[in-house]
């Protein structure tokens, strides 16, 4: 049994919303060095019976983890 990460952010210059409204908010904390601050998701899961663990995942994310148009994503497989 493998178990999977998938990290999925927005691609580089689509505009992250909710990453905008924590930077401000950071700021407005008085963390005023915070920078291009990007929000994502993480999905974890156990993958059972897969040969190639990392490949099931990339096809999960090309069919629905990930928008593919506008997100990117990273797979760790441990």
């Amino acid at each position: 049994m493998a178990r999977v990460k998938v990290h999925v952010f927005l691609k580089p210059g689509v505009l992250d919303v909710q990453g905008k409204a924590v930077e401000g908010a950071l700021h407005g904390l008085g963390w005023a060095g915070v920078a291009n601050a990007r929000v994502g998701k993480l999905i974890e899961f156990d993958l059972d019976g897969a040969a190639d663990p990392a490949a099931e995942a990339k096809a999960m994310c090309e069919k629905l983890l990930a928008n593919t148009v506008i997100e990117s994503y990273r797979i760790e497989v441990a």
